[in-house]
């Protein structure tokens, strides 16, 4: 069964985006156009375009993916938002995700973790949880995250964390005025810190 080639739009000199009559949308080199003799109105045979995502656009999403994680990890929902920025299929991630997941260069645990470790030393589980779900992260893989980093004893005390942050300041209870004060419990608490245990740390106001 062949489909209709119904537009090629220039993305760049050598990079086209091709649409199908079938909604599948996705980018070819100019030479790989010419070479395969697509032209906008014609017909792709079924097999050229099995051939075009299941293959050569799978290799090119792997190699993208790859590129990205040498720098930094990133979490499934990260990887996929890239991906999709290059246009490339649904299927066609979904097998370079596997592929990723297959030789355990993505992994969300893996990415908690890290990150868990990182931002552990400045901000409260609270605001960590919150700042990987909006990542993508499950909350399910946030505590199997948690659970390697306190099997590591990477987790630092909250109230540790609260009288460090205090000590960076120069805070003192008894010398701090009213307004200094509500700096700094408002500071800990956009740090997701909850009040009770920066009210023991800083005082209560009066």
């Amino acid at each position: 069964m062949a489909m209709t080639v119904t537009d090629i739009v220039e993305i760049s000199k050598a990079r086209f985006k091709i649409v199908l009559d079938n909604d599948a949308v996705f980018v070819l080199y100019r030479e790989e156009i010419k070479a395969m003799s697509i032209n906008k109105g014609g017909e792709l045979p079924d097999e050229k375009f099995r051939y075009i995502t299941d293959e050569l656009l799978v290799k090119r999403a792997r190699l993208r993916g790859l590129n990205l994680l040498k720098s930094r990890d990133y979490t499934r929902y990260q990887m996929v938002t890239k991906l999709k920025q290059g246009l490339y299929p649904d299927s066609v991630i979904e097998a370079a995700i596997d592929y990723f997941v297959s030789y355990g260069y993505r992994d969300d645990v893996r990415y908690a973790a890290s990150y868990i470790g990182y931002a552990g030393a400045s901000k409260s589980r609270k605001r960590i949880e919150y700042d990987l779900q909006k990542k993508g992260v499950s909350a399910q893989d946030i505590m199997k995250a948690y659970l390697q980093c306190e099997e590591q004893k990477l987790l630092i005390d909250e109230e540790q964390l609260i009288e460090e942050f205090l000590i960076k300041k120069h805070y003192g209870e008894n010398s701090a005025t009213f307004e200094e004060r509500r700096k700094i419990i408002a500071s800990l608490y956009r740090k997701g810190f909850s009040l009770d245990k920066i009210y023991k740390a800083v005082g209560q106001f009066e």
